[in-house]
């Protein structure tokens, strides 16, 4: 027999483990742990982040309409969960935890150097459905570690031991 329950919270299982990072405008990195991170559509390629207004990068991100979304793998569990149980208003998260990192391509915001694949996008629409705005983005550009590349060059997802 099926059993019903109160809906209280995300019900749909894996969430992604994934990093958000931005600028200001005045320079400043950071980066932030979400839950709510989803493929939005094919052509073009679109992908969307939900994030709560109160959080030191949802007005960066409001103000640049630029962020990347980064995919940790095993071995950065450590500074994972500390990006997502600390803000970038106390200090520099990246500075605390020596995160390396690089400029983007496509967009003013900083790759995460450690995660196999990172996400350049560039917002095109928000939604605030309830507690998190959804920032619509494109992907701008798409960067992945060659180890995990096949052939043609597409990603090998099963390949890559994201945590």
């Amino acid at each position: 027999m099926k059993k019903t329950v109160e809906a209280k919270g995300p019900c749909i299982r894996p969430m992604p483990s994934a990093i958000v990072s931005c600028r200001d405008k005045d320079g400043r990195n950071n980066a932030l742990v979400v839950g709510f991170a989803s493929n939005v559509s094919k052509k073009p390629a679109m992908v969307m982040v939900g994030i709560v207004p109160t959080r030191y990068s949802y007005p960066m991100i409001k103000e640049s309409g630029e962020f990347v979304i980064n995919l940790p793998a095993e071995g950065f569990e450590e500074e994972y969960h500390y990006l997502g149980f600390h803000s970038g208003r106390d200090e520099d998260k990246f500075e605390v935890m020596n995160i390396a990192w690089e400029d983007g391509e496509k967009v003013n915001a900083p790759l995460l150097s450690a995660c196999p694949v990172t996400i350049e996008c560039k917002v095109v629409e928000t939604l605030k459905p309830g507690t998190h705005e959804l920032f619509i983005a494109t992907v701008e550009a798409i960067h992945c570690e060659e180890e995990y590349l096949d052939e043609n060059g597409n990603i090998q997802w099963d390949q890559i031991p994201l945590i």
